[in-house]
């Protein structure tokens, strides 16, 4: 017997009105999404976080959500109101940003962050609420995590500012995870460490996540499957492991303008865009 989907979305548009007309930053976008990795890419503008923020209930007005389907489970999300979104946020679906410094209260300390989302979910008292968060800093690989639960935002690491992040969003065990560039305020190495850590988690949990990235070499190691969304639209889909024999002319542009490593050329490839892939969707 197949799986329901997870996700489910069909003909997704967000519009944003203006004084010169509407914007419509994301355009008839459709997937599906099991218990998987799903890596979203493309420049920035294309849509790919406003597509995250959709999912999340987040677009502010007077943005407009409208789709013929949004479902995620046995859920209409586009037959919840604010109430409803901040009952399922957290608890079945959750969303790591950028940067830590700006999702994370600076005069709270971490473990008390962790411990709130624990208490809100569950209704824990104090004392359960920081056991579960010392857990998950011990599952986010944070050493010592007596110490780190009394430390304010300003006084961890962006790695480990991220790895608490990730504790916060999973510790009220979400089917679903959406990531928005969670790694690129970090170092590569602690890139590595960070997404290790995620896919561990994820995978344990049997959870399906949504990558929302620039790099392309990240996902394609990373994730299962990628869709690569150009101007509002899903230009491509493809296996993870195949995007380097993409199809679509800005997917192949995109792969020829990065750098590679033993390859000298005097400069990288301009990508050219086609007016007509604005027009285009699967």
């Amino acid at each position: 017997m197949t799986e329901a989907p997870l996700l489910t979305l069909r003909n997704l548009r967000v519009v944003y009105p203006g004084d010169e007309g509407d914007t419509h930053a994301v355009r008839n976008v459709s997937f599906t999404l099991g218990r998987e990795r799903l890596g979203i890419v493309g420049e920035s503008g294309s849509g790919k976080s406003t597509t995250g923020r959709a999912i999340m209930g987040l677009v502010p007005a007077p943005g407009r959500i409208t789709a013929e389907v949004m479902r995620l489970g046995d859920i209409d999300l586009l037959k919840l109101n604010e109430r409803g979104f901040r009952r399922l946020r957290g608890k079945r679906i959750a969303m790591v940003l950028q940067d830590p410094k700006y999702s994370l209260d600076p005069v709270m300390s971490v473990g008390h962050q962790i411990a709130e989302t624990h208490r809100c979910h569950f209704g824990s008292s104090m004392k359960k609420a920081r056991m579960a968060a010392l857990d998950m800093l011990e599952a986010v690989r944070i050493r010592d995590p007596e110490r780190v639960y009394a430390l304010y935002p300003h006084q961890v690491s962006g790695g480990m500012g991220q790895r608490v992040m990730i504790a916060m969003m999973l510790i009220a065990d979400p089917d679903l995870l959406i990531a928005d560039e969670p790694t690129s305020a970090l170092d590569v190495g602690v890139q590595e460490q960070v997404l290790a850590i995620m896919d561990d988690l994820v995978r344990r949990r049997g959870m399906g996540l949504i990558l929302i990235s620039h790099n392309l070499h990240l996902v394609s190691a990373f994730c299962d499957r990628v869709l690569v969304m150009y101007a509002g639209r899903v230009v491509e889909t493809c296996m993870a492991g195949e995007l380097a024999e993409a199809r679509h002319p800005y997917t192949r542009g995109l792969l020829a303008s990065l750098p590679e490593l033993g390859r000298r050329r005097a400069e990288l490839p301009q990508l050219q865009r086609d007016p007509a892939w604005a027009e285009e969707a699967l």
